[in-house]
């Protein structure tokens, strides 16, 4: 179970970054002047959060394989959880951002800088204090939507405590020692939350 534990966390860990990466290009998407490119990711956002992760972990698993594109489990599972939570994080990014006053990026571009500047070195920079908390409980949310993973078989905490349910007739004692497992691994990202709340809170009141 040891082994699987540091099977979820590779999973989560990979999953995160994915979700990370594009859901800062779909919060950036959605400030473009096309229109198309910013409904389409306004659209892919509504969509993916209006419809549930065992879903689109299905769609990608075996929908994909019926067109004879097969993914391993282990590779769906971070794909899925990945699209999944980077709808959330572009949300996350888009209030990070809308935070930020008017008046910086009006300055930036006053003294020359290009939009792609001006997000980059002015705009994200400051908004990093405020969704840090956010992206930092979307972790803790994700590792523990790695279990559904266990339903496509992905090597993973809970496919292994099912297994050896089902081997050793103990389901009783080996769940509660797979909570216990997930509660470690989430509780230092449950401190880190509250310890980044409250360097922004701090933050906040020293900049008024």
């Amino acid at each position: 179970m040891l082994v699987a534990a540091g099977q979820t966390l590779q999973m989560a860990g990979l999953a995160y970054i994915l979700g990370a990466v594009i859901g800062l290009l779909l919060a950036l998407g959605m400030r473009s002047r096309l229109r198309l490119i910013a409904g389409s990711c306004r659209i892919y956002i509504e969509l993916i959060r209006s419809t549930p992760t065992l879903t689109q972990l299905f769609l990608i698993y075996f929908g994909l394989a019926s067109l004879g594109l097969v993914i391993p489990s282990f590779e769906a599972a971070v794909l899925a959880l990945g699209l999944h939570y980077a709808a959330y994080m572009a949300e996350i990014y888009r209030s990070g951002i809308a935070s930020v006053d008017r008046g910086q990026a009006e300055a930036a571009q006053a003294i020359g800088m290009t939009r792609f500047k001006t997000m980059r070195y002015v705009i994200l920079p400051q908004s990093v204090p405020l969704i840090l908390p956010p992206m930092t409980n979307s972790a803790i949310a994700m590792l523990k939507d790695t279990s559904v993973a266990s339903l496509i078989s992905a090597p993973e905490l809970m496919l292994r405590a099912n297994d050896l349910a089902s081997e050793y007739y103990m389901p009783m004692q080996l769940y509660l020692v797979t909570g216990v497992m997930y509660f470690i691994m989430a509780y230092p990202l449950s401190l880190g939350v509250s310890y980044l709340e409250h360097v922004a809170k701090y933050g906040r009141r020293k900049a008024a």
